[in-house]
């Protein structure tokens, strides 16, 4: 369920934000939003889940880049200020950890919802 909100959810936003997209976002979406729900179900801070979310999601960017962005055709960050081979650069792992955040509560409170809705 997991993979699906991310694969559908991910390039959405980015049409929204970029008005354009490439098919891989949909697997880099669904990988994060796979990652994001595993890391959703742990005891850990918010803030940690976060920061463990923005890193996973750079290392899933950076796989996906190598694989799909060697032209730098869908994204490019060699102009970004501490960029890695123009693949993932610090400001936008930082904005993973937002949005990571963001989507670990959506997850939590989705799974609480369907508790609750479960009840006899």
């Amino acid at each position: 369920m997991y993979f699906w909100v991310g694969a559908i959810g991910y390039p959405l936003i980015e049409l929204a934000y970029r008005r354009r997209t490439h098919p891989s976002m949909a697997l880099a979406g669904g990988l994060a939003a796979m990652a994001l729900g595993r890391i959703s179900q742990t005891d850990r801070p918010l803030w940690q889940q976060a920061l463990l979310g923005g890193l996973v999601i750079t290392g899933i960017e950076y796989g996906i880049g190598k694989m799909f962005n060697r032209r730098y055709r869908v994204w490019d960050y060699r102009n970004m200020p501490l960029n890695v081979q123009g693949q993932i650069c610090l400001p936008f792992t930082l904005v993973w950890c937002g949005l990571s955040a963001a989507a670990v509560c959506l997850f939590t409170e989705c799974r609480r919802a369907g508790k609750w809705l479960r009840r006899p």
